[in-house]
């Protein structure tokens, strides 16, 4: 009835490229009648930097600090595709302790870009607390990685062959201090959050991603997993001998709408901080003596031909396609973003909403868009 009143006055609104609640430069072209959106179309563009030009222009080396840039948030996650994916290539095998090292900082960088995801999300819908919260637990972890590499956002840690350094001493017992003190900061989150009434109204029926829509558009990651489908990489196709690791898949349920909503995405982030915990404690009490710089080529030089490898980042399956013609640079680099993928499904999925709900269904996607870009 809302729609018909308003018929044929019909107003295009530009929010965005440079507003808060887009989570980076993006601007959404809304085209609205009176409060309800009739259609969304998203304009991308803006940050881009030529990743996959220069990814030909440079050693494979040299391509690592450029895949941190691209989903800043998980930089350690995103260089860790790329090193599997050249070692692939080159058939390296790297040692226990290097392996168990990806694992621990993988599962760490999870925790703290869900961590800026709930706690930004938070503030979008009007919560302020929880953004505290989350951001103070946050800088813990940042603080562990700056002790490691002596960076705390752009880390170029995963080599090919190893890692850039070996954890210092007294670096287990202070990440096991923090991942036990996390655990009941979790759960303060679900008491502030999670089931705080005005944020589920707000969320738990707005920006529904079914089953089908969410396979047909490719969606992956927690945005996946959220629509009630259990797949994740590192039980499906693991990587870093993530076979060996006790740990869930969460997923959404519909606990208090349609399965599949911007409340179900939020809610999968949480449970997966919680299955990190599990994943990083397994990690530092395995954690085998080994020289992590052991297998790393004095010269990457992989022969002719070309790969696909992909991992579980925390914003869905990241993928590296490598070509080598056999020299010293790549002939050339292309990268598959879960960004990218989950963001094509906004128009479907906002479509009829209100404006105000634009707002919680691009936070509930969690997308970067340095990595959107590249």
């Amino acid at each position: 009835m809302q729609v018909e009143a308003y018929a044929g006055e019909e107003m295009v609104l530009n929010m965005g490229p440079q507003h808060p609640s887009t989570h980076g430069v993006l601007r959404l072209e809304l085209e609205t009648d009176g409060e309800i959106v009739k259609k969304v179309t998203p304009h991308i563009g803006y940050l881009h930097r030529c990743f996959e030009k220069h990814a030909e222009n440079i050693d494979y080396p040299g391509v690592i600090p450029f895949c941190d840039r691209m989903d800043y948030i998980a930089s350690m996650n995103n260089s860790l595709g790329y090193a599997l994916t050249v070692e692939k290539l080159m058939e390296i095998e790297v040692n226990e302790r290097v392996q168990t090292l990806r694992v621990l900082m993988a599962e760490l960088n999870r925790i703290a870009s869900h961590l800026l995801s709930i706690g930004t999300y938070a503030m979008d819908i009007g919560s302020f607390t929880p953004f505290l919260h989350c951001f103070r637990e946050r800088e813990k972890v940042l603080d562990l990685f700056e002790w490691v590499c002596g960076a705390r956002l752009l880390y170029n840690y995963n080599w090919v062959g190893g890692v850039s350094h070996d954890i210092p001493s007294g670096f287990v017992k202070k990440t096991s201090e923090f991942l036990d003190q996390l655990e009941p900061v979790i759960a303060e989150m679900d008491k502030l959050l999670s089931y705080n009434k005005i944020f589920i109204e707000r969320t738990a029926k707005v920006g529904i991603i079914n089953k089908d829509l969410a396979e047909s558009f490719n969606v992956t990651g927690p945005n996946l997993r959220g629509s009630g489908i259990q797949w994740d990489l590192r039980k499906e196709e693991p990587y870093c001998s993530y076979e060996t690791y006790d740990f869930e898949v969460p997923i959404g349920s519909g606990q208090f709408g349609p399965v599949g909503s911007c409340w179900d995405r939020y809610y999968v982030r949480v449970r997966e901080m919680e299955q990190s915990i599990k994943l990083s404690r397994q990690a530092l009490d395995r954690l085998p003596e080994g020289d992590v710089h052991e297998m790393v080529p004095r010269r990457v030089k992989p022969p002719k031909g070309e790969i696909y490898d992909r991992t579980e980042t925390p914003r869905g399956e990241l993928g590296y396609y490598v070509i080598s013609n056999g020299g010293l640079i790549p002939f050339r680099v292309k990268v598959k973003s879960p960004c990218f993928t989950v963001l094509s499904v906004l128009p479907a999925i906002a479509q009829g909403g209100m404006v105000a709900d634009i707002i919680a269904i691009i936070g509930s996607i969690d997308i970067v868009m340095g990595e959107i870009d590249r």
